[in-house]
């Protein structure tokens, strides 16, 4: 079996950004709509229908978690569709609904014994302003608002719904030195327990 040389590359100022400060970064918040999703949402008479989710997010989440980084999702909309991709991806730690997405935040980072310090943000539009600004590394996808880019240490090449997601997991996974270990092991097979 080879050892396994990485793809991807961020540059190295990037890299060092995205380590955080003092214990590094140890939990990542997302938002949904717009980051997990493309942001559409298909409503009917009945209510919202179907969310659209890319599986190179969902993997992301999970190498994120098997990283040692906690994934938390922040989701000011509440749908049956948010709650069963997270549940499928084995996530614990997720507020729907949350009108205020700050005390969301600090009631699970308080829960987690995380400081700010520590987190990492994605995030696509107004409500996640406050995340982005207190993060110790924030990022958005290529096609958030003005104001989410503006705040961002990295604005991904991947829009919000099609891989931007991964690519702010495998940057975090990457930086944190846990990404090679990680490739590795998927060398030797996908099945994870």
């Amino acid at each position: 079996m080879s050892t396994a040389r990485p793809q991807l590359h961020f540059p190295p100022e990037l890299l060092l950004r995205a380590q955080g400060e003092g214990a590094g970064i140890r939990a990542a918040i997302f938002d949904v709509d717009g980051v997990l999703t493309d942001g559409r949402l298909f409503i009917s008479e009945h209510g919202e229908s179907f969310k659209a989710f890319h599986v190179l997010d969902g993997h992301g989440l999970k190498l994120l978690a098997q990283g040692g980084i906690v994934p938390i999702v922040v989701t000011g909309r509440d749908s049956p569709a948010v709650r069963r991709r997270v549940a499928d991806l084995g996530l614990s730690h997720a507020s729907y609904g949350a009108g205020d997405k700050l005390a969301a935040a600090d009631e699970w980072l308080a829960r987690l014994g995380l400081a700010w310090s520590e987190v990492a943000v994605i995030g696509d539009d107004w409500p996640d302003l406050p995340l982005l600004s207190r993060a110790a590394f924030a990022c958005a996808p290529a096609n958030a608002h003005a104001e989410a880019r503006g705040l961002a240490h990295y604005v991904t090449r991947a829009e919000g719904g099609a891989g931007a997601a991964r690519e702010f997991c495998d940057l975090l996974l990457m930086a944190s030195g846990r990404y090679v270990g990680l490739l590795e092991s998927h060398l030797v097979t996908l099945d994870r327990a």
